[in-house]
């Protein structure tokens, strides 16, 4: 009997954001292979919701005093349990192609022989800052943007401060991140806003500049799980002091015009 794999992104970990066509699939399931960040959170939602799901969970992700499963294994699992003939959801935080390593077990999957379906998510990088009123874009300040995670792309990264950069897993090296992109056109007054836990109980806000955001990150023990967003759009945030939202000038759209 064969069995299949859906790669279900989870969200950010709150369970309103998970799409209606991950729930379906949670609750198809027979076997949810599940990481912590965002995908236990949203498990947990949905059973204070009322949601109850039939199917047995198996717990790869990592947290204090439990290391994550290998990937290797992780892959192993999932072809495991589709080839006995389980119907599995790999429940990932965020979504499965952001930073989540999707495509490996989905590669190896089907090199076995095991139909996969791919179920996208919201991921953090944009659901997270929108929690600090920051849009990674906005008329007359920000054009583009690029999500990185903290390491060795950051120096590599061109533009100014209307691109806007999102950095994720960011925390430990964010001393050398502020370091570096302070150095290129955005400046060391460049506005950043590091956004904890974002949906999660010690969700925080911290606004600072890259010349002062590693400071102020360590004097109010800023800790992972964290966004980081450095830009201009930054001091469109409510959480951004008076000051470095004056310093940014929005350019408002003419109501009545089409845009060009």
């Amino acid at each position: 009997m064969s069995g299949r794999v859906m790669l279900v992104g989870a969200g950010p970990g709150d369970a309103g954001l998970l799409t209606l066509r991950g729930l379906r699939a949670l609750q198809q399931a027979d076997v949810i292979v599940a990481d912590r960040l965002g995908a236990r959170a949203v498990l947990d939602g949905l059973a204070a919701e009322g949601y109850a799901l039939t199917a047995e969970i198996v717990d790869v992700g990592k947290s204090p005093g439990h290391h994550a499963v290998p990937q290797d294994a992780i892959n192993a699992l999932l072809v495991q349990l589709a080839q006995s003939g389980k119907a599995v959801v790999r429940l990932k935080g965020g979504d499965p192609y952001v930073f989540g390593r999707g495509l490996e077990e989905l590669a190896h999957c089907r090199a076995h022989g095991v139909e996969v379906t791919v179920v996208s998510g919201v991921t953090s990088a944009v659901s997270v800052p929108a929690l600090a009123g920051i849009p990674l874009t906005h008329r007359g300040i920000a054009t583009a943007f690029t999500v990185v995670t903290a390491h060795d792309q950051i120096s590599a990264l061109g533009g100014a401060r209307d691109h806007t950069v999102v950095l994720l897993m960011g925390v430990g090296t964010l001393a050398h991140a502020a370091l570096t992109l302070s150095r290129g056109e955005r400046g060391a007054d460049c506005p950043v806003a590091i956004v904890e836990d974002g949906f999660g109980e010690r969700q925080r806000v911290t606004v600072g500049t890259l010349a002062t955001i590693a400071h102020q990150a360590a004097s109010r023990g800023v800790r992972s799980p964290a966004v980081v967003v450095v830009g201009d759009v930054v001091a469109l945030s409510p959480f951004a002091p008076a000051e470095l939202a004056a310093s940014v000038a929005v350019k408002e759209p003419v109501l009545g015009k089409a845009s060009s």
